[in-house]
């Protein structure tokens, strides 16, 4: 299972959310591209990285920490934020960046988000299923879709989408755990799709049992943040056996 640290972005600086209210909100000292050096030099090799003002104001705003971060580093960076365009898209593939992050689009206009996996090929796309109550949110976690989670990977399957990162927003920020039995469903369902937990790891152990769950990929924020856990303890998970079935 591969660990994937995230780094959101308000006004150039690291911050979290706490269930993704704007009010609910921690900022840290370290500037994003200090962050993502620390967890290179740490053996990280994935880095989840937020444009939180723009998944707000549906426009990409942090151009300039995304462009310092693949610019300056090896990392394997997903980003999104706010992608409205498909000049976007191609500007954020230009920079180094491995794939593109999707949520709202792909639920608010499902055919601008098909003609991107046409132009630049699904594998360079990471769908967001960001969920409550396993019903689709949207703008920023601020709307509620009518669309269930497990119809909406289904649908984009199809097209050849197989990286998804899902988020269970009443789990995020909290260190309360992750939504572990909801993964669990989602790659029962899906035995084939590369599935990315998100939201609510607050200690070793839930890691553990993400990847029992059958999780490919985990992202942690806070909980690396908040001293939960050490960038050490992750460096030794990725360099552990494979977990023996």
């Amino acid at each position: 299972m591969q660990i994937i640290p995230a780094i959101d972005i308000i006004d150039g600086k690291c911050v979290r959310l706490t269930e993704g209210d704007y009010h609910q909100k921690t900022e840290y000292s370290a500037s994003p591209l200090e962050m993502a050096k620390i967890y290179e030099q740490n053996g990280i090799s994935r880095l989840h990285l937020v444009d939180l003002d723009g998944a707000k104001t549906g426009k990409v705003t942090n151009w300039k920490v995304a462009e310092e971060i693949a610019a300056n580093t090896n990392l394997v960076i997903d980003f999104g934020g706010g992608v409205k365009t498909r000049e976007e898209v191609e500007k954020i593939f230009d920079m180094g960046i491995a794939y593109t992050t999707v949520g709202s689009m792909a639920v608010k206009s499902p055919e601008v988000f098909k003609e991107w996996i046409a132009v630049f090929g699904p594998h360079r796309f990471m769908l967001g299923a960001d969920v409550k109550d396993e019903m689709i949110m949207v703008s920023g976690w601020f709307e509620q879709s009518t669309i269930h989670l497990l119809p909406f990977i289904a649908s984009y399957m199809e097209m050849g989408i197989s990286n998804v990162f899902c988020t269970d927003i009443s789990k995020d920020g909290r260190l309360e755990g992750p939504s572990t039995a909801l993964y669990a469903k989602i790659k029962k369902q899906f035995p084939a799709l590369f599935l990315i937990a998100s939201g609510g790891v607050a200690v070793m152990d839930d890691l553990h049992e993400l990847e029992l769950a059958g999780c490919d990929g985990a992202i942690i924020g806070k909980a690396i943040y908040e001293n939960r856990i050490s960038i050490e303890s992750l460096k030794a998970f990725n360099e552990k056996p494979p977990t023996q079935c």
